[in-house]
């Protein structure tokens, strides 16, 4: 899904490397004086608008492998709903800290997935027929402090991956036990999911309610998706409506300085603490037991 969003973008002429803030905007970024004015669905298409190809591929790397960790640990019911719900309330979190600034990007959900696997393996929820390796909460430990650390930046929205991770960490601790049985399993998800819903609405609404100063903009004209110069500033997730004046020059100081050191990093992340390889181990020993068993 995030990678469809994009390329939609860019085939309707949107800058594959900078795009506007009014171009995130127009396909759905969170953006205050709108989202707390009545587009409340902005909260969830702002979790699949990126700022340009470098954003969308450092978070979909992210994505795969704590994806693919979350859907073999926990399962993909659960692994949709720790997703959907995370980055619902980091947006939530995003509009209310940054109402002016607009906000988009999956890494709220991703720091969801993070928390939740944090919670779900520290409360030893795991399939018991897995052996766990003791490095992943160390390497996920790792994942979120690095990341929040460069979260620091101006022009990043930590309230997103704070909000994001706050969620995750507990929705991964409500979750069933991969060993429960299915019926204990399906009654602890629906509970879970309702509670979700509830936190959700509750928290949008006391967003709205402290956020009553951010007014609905008299005109949405100058959202409409289109080409324009010299206004290409991005920023990693949060994009400040009122920096996008910025010379094309800047705009590409701004890219490296922002996005090389974050590609780096994880790079190093997955390099050295083999992240990728502890969950690719699990998911392997999963498949193998269960061919065994005739599954």
């Amino acid at each position: 899904m995030n990678a469809v969003v994009f390329l939609i973008m860019v085939l309707r002429g949107v800058s594959p490397l900078l795009p506007s803030p009014q171009d995130a905007i127009a396909f759905g970024a969170d953006y205050g004086p709108l989202t707390l004015n009545g587009q409340w669905w902005r909260l969830v298409t702002s979790m699949f608008v990126h700022f340009g190809i470098i954003h969308t591929g450092l978070n979909m790397w992210c994505l795969w492998n704590l994806g693919r960790a979350a859907k073999h640990l926990m399962g993909r019911v659960p692994y949709f709903l720790a997703y959907f719900v995370s980055g619902i309330f980091s947006s939530i979190a995003s509009v209310y800290w940054h109402p002016m600034g607009a906000s988009a990007g999956a890494s709220g959900a991703i720091f969801g997935m993070a928390g939740a696997l944090v919670s779900y393996v520290y409360l030893k929820k795991t399939p018991s027929h897995l052996t766990i390796n003791k490095k992943m909460l160390g390497s996920l430990g790792t994942f979120i402090a690095y990341n929040l650390a460069f979260g620091a930046l101006p022009g990043i929205s930590n309230a997103a991956h704070i909000g994001g991770l706050v969620m995750g960490l507990a929705v991964g601790a409500a979750l069933p036990a991969a060993g429960a049985r299915e019926d204990e399993r399906r009654t602890r998800l629906s509970v879970v999911a309702i509670f979700s819903v509830i936190a959700l609405v509750g928290s949008a609404i006391a967003a709205k309610k402290l956020s009553q100063d951010v007014s609905e903009p008299t005109s949405t004209a100058h959202l409409i998706p289109g080409r324009t110069t010299g206004e290409a500033l991005t920023q990693f997730p949060l994009l400040n409506a009122q920096d996008s004046s910025r010379s094309d020059a800047q705009c590409v100081h701004s890219f490296k300085r922002r996005f090389l050191p974050a590609l780096v990093g994880i790079a190093l992340q997955f390099g050295n603490d083999d992240f990728a390889a502890h969950f690719a181990l699990a998911g392997s020993k999963q498949r193998d037991d269960s061919h065994r068993a005739g599954k």
